[in-house]
């Protein structure tokens, strides 16, 4: 087999690798997905379960407004928001590092393309084969500063999303509170 064959067969069985790879981390983070639907089906039929028999052991009104503040839970959504968040991002992660992966081969792949022109230019190609450098150079930089500043923007969205869980929390608990408290309110009275 000749070398051409042999790199031409070495690049399918890789773009194989990565398709592979690129399916298995999708199938997992479905697999992720289904698993946190089931466990939150799950805790939800028995949250009902809970939740009416208490509310057939109610006795007057005020129980039954203390009752229903209650079923009112935002903690619970945005937990089970920020874990779908986690799961997607685990997911762009993944499928970000196996695309930089890829790139890195495909840099390596040219260089050496652009080695080996160098190599076998005729005489007097030498500004031509230093631009042609110059420009895989220029390239690779513009690559590595989008990257980064990509990862960066990543990093900021992440934090966002963090206060913003938090603030949410934060507003369900106030609400939460003001609830009991004016139903304490109301009870004292009567």
């Amino acid at each position: 087999m000749s070398a051409n064959q042999q790199s031409l067969l070495a690049s399918q069985k890789a773009v194989i690798d990565n398709l592979l790879a690129v399916q298995g981390t999708f199938f997992s983070g479905f697999e992720k997905l289904v698993d946190l639907n089931l466990k939150a089906t799950k805790a939800a039929l028995e949250d009902v379960a809970q939740k009416s028999q208490e509310a057939a052991e109610l006795k007057d009104a005020q129980e039954l407004l203390a009752f229903t503040s209650a079923l009112v839970r935002p903690e619970q959504a945005v937990a089970y928001g920020k874990d779908v968040y986690e799961i997607l991002a685990d997911i762009q992660g993944d499928l970000s590092k196996l695309a930089e992966a890829q790139l890195a081969q495909g840099q390596k792949q040219v260089s050496e393309v652009v080695e080996q022109f160098a190599r076998n230019a005729p005489t007097g190609s030498e500004g031509a084969v230093a631009l042609l450098k110059s420009s895989l150079a220029t390239a690779t930089n513009a690559y590595e500063s989008a990257s980064k500043a990509a990862r960066q923007a990543a990093s900021a969205a992440e934090s966002n999303f963090a206060a913003a869980t938090n603030a949410t929390l934060k507003a369900a608990a106030d609400v939460g509170k003001a609830a009991k408290t004016g139903t304490r309110s109301r009870r004292a009275a009567n």
